[in-house]
């Protein structure tokens, strides 16, 4: 345990002091747009993709210079994927979300803009089914609307000046979306 304890104290003055030589890919009055696809799901793996997840987003720099080089970031996010099985019975989920969502920035590499952040917003999911074996199954077909909240941590790596490409891990449409970034 001291040794872990020693090695995160390392790391972690490692990235400080690297973090201050580091100029901010992202700062107050900024705008970035995402393009992503989702790798992984909260669904069963045997499921064949209909629509692989994809998602849009974009953001908007509010504030900067928080603890030195942080900014924070409001924008919009909109997932949806679709999942569908077929053999004697059919069956078809779809998952839509859509969402304010708020990120904080902090630069540790160079042409690296790494997030973390929240969303809050709606998530609507539709269940259907069709067995032709079972008649009381026949024809079900579900859907809710609801609140939904996820956390995501995120980085863009900047091949030029406004052309990135993006991963984000959490817990929204998928768990790992990869993608494109667009500063406009």
């Amino acid at each position: 345990m001291k040794k872990l304890l020693i090695v995160l104290a390392f790391l972690s003055v490692a990235l400080f002091v690297n973090a201050q030589e580091v100029e901010p890919m992202f700062v107050k009055g900024d705008k970035v747009a995402n393009i992503g696809l989702g790798l992984g799901s909260g669904l069963s793996s045997y499921y064949k993709t209909s629509i692989p997840p994809i998602s849009l987003s974009a953001e908007y720099g509010i504030a900067d210079e928080i603890f030195e080089k942080g900014s924070v970031g409001v924008g919009a996010y909109l997932g949806f994927a679709t999942y569908s099985w077929r053999s004697s019975y059919s069956y078809r989920q779809s998952r839509v979300y859509l969402g304010p969502r708020g990120s904080f920035h902090y630069p540790l590499v160079d042409k690296l803009d790494t997030y973390v952040g929240l969303s809050l917003g709606l998530h609507y999911y539709r269940y259907k089914y069709n067995d032709d074996y079972y008649d009381y199954y026949d024809n079900y077909d579900d859907f809710n609307i609801g609140l939904y909240s996820y956390w995501f941590a995120g980085a863009r790596y900047y091949f030029t000046d406004n052309l990135a490409v993006m991963a984000e891990v959490g817990y929204g449409i998928t768990y790992l979306n990869i993608g494109v970034s667009f500063k406009l």
